[in-house]
């Protein structure tokens, strides 16, 4: 958390709106640049003299905004799952009415992989230091992962009771299979070599062909 600010009596020393806007608009900005720099650098590797750098700052100065580079840290990995959270759940919204459970999990695996390789350092930072990051940090993201992970138990569980599921998969492994494979494409796609539409769509395959009832399963056999 940010060290408080003191406003002082003299109104020389009133914090104004402008004042505010500027603090919050470099707060942002030094958010963004430790995403971009923890996303590339992992979290032994992020320097605050690098995301200073990148904000085109003094190191010191970022003490003005987070007491330590730790909790700026916690800051970034929180916020990327939030985010993607929150896009995800606007994403579905946005379906049709009616729009089948399994194709709902489609979508969700592209905008999952699209936020995490192309859209955010915010989500590719939380995703790649989520086994690096030492407890203490990992507590406001492991919230932030729960919510995440019930909206995809929810995909599964309606895919199940819809009989869009094979009869003989079990939707919570296959829903931690699906969300394991999709965050590992952050370590080792490489964009110079496949493009990101080749990487949604064979992903897509992959769980439509591994999700998909046969014509063998009879209707609203899902397991729950």
């Amino acid at each position: 958390m940010s060290p408080a600010r003191v406003v002082s009596e003299d109104p020389v020393g009133v914090v104004t709106p402008d004042d505010e806007t500027k603090y919050a608009r470099t707060r942002g900005r030094i958010l963004d640049a430790a995403a971009y720099v923890l996303s590339r650098k992992g979290y032994a590797g992020t320097r605050l003299s690098d995301v200073a750098e990148r904000v085109d700052i003094q190191t010191p100065a970022i003490y003005y905004y987070f007491a330590s580079r730790d909790d700026l840290i916690e800051e970034v990995m929180a916020s990327g799952l939030a985010d993607m959270r929150v896009h995800l759940q606007a994403t579905l919204q946005a379906l049709p009415p009616g729009t089948p459970a399994l194709e709902k999990i489609l979508v969700a695996a592209e905008t999952h992989l699209r936020h995490e390789l192309e859209i955010s350092d915010y989500t590719t930072a939380s995703i790649r230091n989520r086994g690096q990051i030492p407890s203490r940090l990992r507590i406001r993201a492991d919230r932030e992962e729960d919510s995440y992970g019930a909206l995809w138990r929810q995909l599964f569980d309606e895919a199940a009771c819809a009989g869009e599921l094979r009869s003989d998969v079990d939707p919570r492994i296959s829903q931690m299979l699906v969300l394991g494979a999709l965050n590992w494409a952050a370590e080792w796609w490489d964009p110079r070599r496949t493009p990101l539409h080749a990487i949604v769509a064979d992903a897509q395959r992959l769980i439509r062909g591994a999700l998909e009832p046969s014509g063998t399963d009879a209707p609203g056999r899902g397991r729950r």
